[in-house]
């Protein structure tokens, strides 16, 4: 009787790999994964698919252990399949390749087919067999597939057909990068990593067994994904992928790699090799878009061989990859660096564009005013990610914004006609990774009334870095349901669009629902974008359109259903799942549908909402089962005594008394002075400022988020049971 044989996660995956899975949490995700995906023999497709193509690259270790990844090429053919575990490769040896002390018999060796037309890719590891003069065998250890992430499309074409060494080629060793090496890595969209990692398997009915494996694989990005830093190093952002982690993993137990830059049109060639690290947690992370972490080489050993390749490429128009679009480079990682340092100063944004998104909501486009320095532009950064002083400061702040979180709001200060200036903080409707913000503006009174009838085309607003903490957790594998009343579309247009770019990015469905209720046809804003979102979805955006007024409306081409969202309206839409919730719209709406969400029993951990108007979100907090108290801790109180009010940066010292019921946001107005404020109910935190000794507490709760090191002043009060003094940073 025959027994089918499950391999355990140990056989698939060594320990550095696993140890990355565990760091990321999917450890029985891979484990599933790697027993159904990493074979021990090719499948008809590989075996065909190698045999067509024109080049390999290959990843060998030499007798110094050493890690060297090299480009062979020879007419199509060259590699055939013997049987589904044996490949039967036809190389000439090439004493110009570093590589080659790698290929013997015995050795270990990795392999990866590219097809650079159609962005196909297959890898393979094994042990090499039969080596001789003219080529060698691999018997198959691991035999997998790669998606096509990242991959720029090139047609190639054959100078000769020679496989050994070109006469024409010449070699130089470095010990270090010369103007030659760096213009070459500078300007690389592509390159090789070849990497290894020895282990001990067991197999079933043997004995444990050292082995060594060796992997080369494709990596891809914009020309500038590649830094070259000060030490003669590289440091490279590691983009998602599949997460086996084939390659991490091994530098995460060996510390070494091979890498190799190819000049596609020239057929030279650039091998290092020498040590590697990975940087889980670099605060670069954050400034390189698409970047889940960063990896370190240091090369040791440097071969230019020119004229190396008889093969060359062309690159196809518009054959850039469509992942590689939706990541960044190093310069532009180094701006926003310098951006993000600039984050509590005001600067100046010119408006560029304005949309009408409806009869009542205009959308401005801010973009930074090119040549302006800023305040600290003259001063040395010393970031790695930039270290621009100067002109290149200058340059990085004004062509750079510092990225928001989908769902956050910008504050921006108007200068008024009558030259009074006014902070207002309005929902962020862009993306993070556009270029420009854009906030979207219901007209209203006062500051809305005059960016809609005022503000033109080329003036200038004043912005601050994006704030709040009404943001979607994107690495929850909870659907989320959005429900916005008017303008409260604001921050799930935002959303949206970025929920679709982690989708394409790094293939993370979420699916969403957006109920959205307006006064009226009208009134609603966003009609074309949202409806493009939903298409480009594919199924993963459900978009429901309330209206209260449908005079002039058809039903189930204008509106999906009428009046408001209601419970019975979220019941009848919602297939059975659990969910996060998202609010945002005028009090009334969101407080009525809170409570709707929590008398069906729906966490108030779940619930999130962003108020705005003068009154915030009234919430019941989680009970303990276990003993029947709040989650949450108790806040402070108000006190209700006097107590003296100094504002340090002014001098100035107040008395606040509790009969008053007054701010300290009223109490420094009283005194003559003026700080910053936006929403003036604790939703923005644009009045945000340093306690430097005593303690505030609040009467209602305010949305935006304050350390106890931090008071807002719009809302905050002296605490009961501190000192009789309050010491503020104003």
């Amino acid at each position: 009787m025959s027994m089918s044989y499950s391999k355990p996660a140990s056989e698939t995956w060594h320990e550095g790999e696993r140890t990355l899975h565990q760091h990321m949490g999917i450890t029985t995700q891979m484990a599933e994964i790697g027993n159904r995906a990493i074979r021990d023999h090719m499948i008809e497709q590989h075996r065909t698919f190698f045999a067509k193509l024109p080049f390999v690259v290959l990843g060998t270790v030499d007798d110094r252990d050493n890690v060297w990844a090299t480009i062979r090429t020879a007419s199509p053919g060259f590699m055939r399949a013997k049987n589904d575990t044996t490949l039967h490769i036809n190389l000439s040896p090439n004493s110009n390749d570093p590589a080659q002390g790698g290929l013997a018999n015995g050795k270990s060796v990795g392999l990866l087919g590219i097809e650079l037309e159609t962005r196909r890719r297959n890898r393979m590891n094994g042990r090499i067999a039969n080596f001789d003069d003219a080529g060698f065998e691999i018997s198959v250890h691991h035999s997998f597939g790669n998606c096509p992430q990242y991959i720029r499309l090139r047609d190639h074409y054959f100078l000769s057909q020679g496989t050994a060494a070109n006469p024409d080629e010449t070699v130089t060793r470095l010990d270090h990068t010369d103007d030659f090496c760096q213009n070459l890595i500078k300007n690389a969209d592509t390159f090789f990593v070849a990497s290894y990692a020895d282990r001990a398997t067991e197999t079933p009915g043997s004995t444990s067994h050292a082995r060594r494996e060796v992997d080369v694989s494709h990596r891809g990005g914009k020309p500038g994904f590649v830094r070259l830093d000060d030490d003669g190093g590289l440091t490279i952002p590691d983009f998602a992928g599949n997460l086996f982690f084939n390659t991490l993993g091994n530098i995460l137990q060996t510390g070494r790699a091979g890498l190799i830059f190819a000049d596609f049109e020239t057929g030279t060639i650039l091998q290092l090799t020498g040590r590697a690290e990975i940087l889980l947690d670099s605060p670069e992370i954050a400034h390189f878009q698409g970047a889940e972490r960063l990896w370190r080489f240091s090369p040791t050993h440097i071969v230019i061989r020119k004229n190396a390749l008889p093969l060359r490429w062309h690159p196809r128009d518009g054959g850039q990859s469509p992942n590689n679009l939706l990541t960044g480079t190093w310069d532009e990682a180094a701006q926003r660096a310098i951006a993000l340092r600039m984050a509590n100063q005001w600067r100046p944004l010119e408006v560029v564009r304005i949309v009408n998104e409806s009869r009542s909501v205009k959308s401005f486009h801010l973009a930074p005013v090119r040549g302006h320095t800023g305040t600290n532009a003259h001063e040395n950064t010393g970031e790695k990610t930039g270290e621009k002083t100067g002109a290149n400061t200058q340059h990085a702040i004004s062509s750079t914004l510092i990225p928001p979180v989908a769902g956050q709001f910008l504050p921006i200060r108007i200068t008024m006609a009558d030259g009074s200036k006014h902070v207002r903080t309005y929902t962020l409707s862009s993306a993070p990774t556009d270029r420009n913000y854009r906030i979207s503006v219901a007209r209203q009174n006062g500051v809305s009334r005059h960016l809609h009838d005022t503000i033109a085309i080329g003036d200038i607003i004043e912005a601050r870095a994006p704030q709040g903490n009404f943001v979607p957790d994107i690495q929850s594998n909870r659907p989320i349901v959005m429900m916005a009343g008017g303008i409260g579309i604001t921050p799930f247009i935002a959303m949206m669009r970025h929920i679709l770019y982690e989708a394409h990015r790094a293939r993370r469905i979420q699916p969403c629902w957006l109920f959205y209720a307006a006064r009226n046809k009208q009134d609603r804003a966003f009609e074309h974008e949202l409806a493009e979102l939903e298409q480009a979805s594919q199924g993963m955006f459900k978009i429901i359109r309330v209206l209260g007024d449908t005079n002039n409306a058809l039903p189930h081409r204008d509106y999906d259903a009428s009046g408001f969202i209601d419970m019975d309206l979220l019941q009848s839409a919602l297939p059975f799942d659990d969910y996060d919730f998202y609010l945002c719209g005028p009090p009334g709406f969101m407080q009525a549908l809170y409570d709707g969400l929590r008398s069906k029993n729906i966490a108030d951990t779940r619930i999130h909402a962003e108020a705005f108007g003068p009154a915030s979100l009234t919430r019941t907090p989680d009970v303990s089962p276990a003993t029947g108290a709040s989650d949450n801790a108790p806040p402070a109180t108000v006190s209700d005594a006097p107590v003296e009010v100094t504002f340090a940066q002014s001098g100035k010292t107040a008395h606040w008394h509790p009969d008053k019921n007054q701010t300290l946001l009223d109490l420094a107005e009283a005194e003559g002075l003026s700080p910053d404020y936006g929403c003036r109910s604790g939703n923005c935190a644009s009045c945000k400022a340093a306690i430097i000794s005593g303690d505030v507490a609040y009467a209602n709760p305010p949305s935006a988020s304050c350390d106890n090191n931090n008071a807002l002043l719009c809302c905050a009060m002296p605490a009961a049971g501190a000192s009789a003094k309050l010491v503020l940073d104003v």
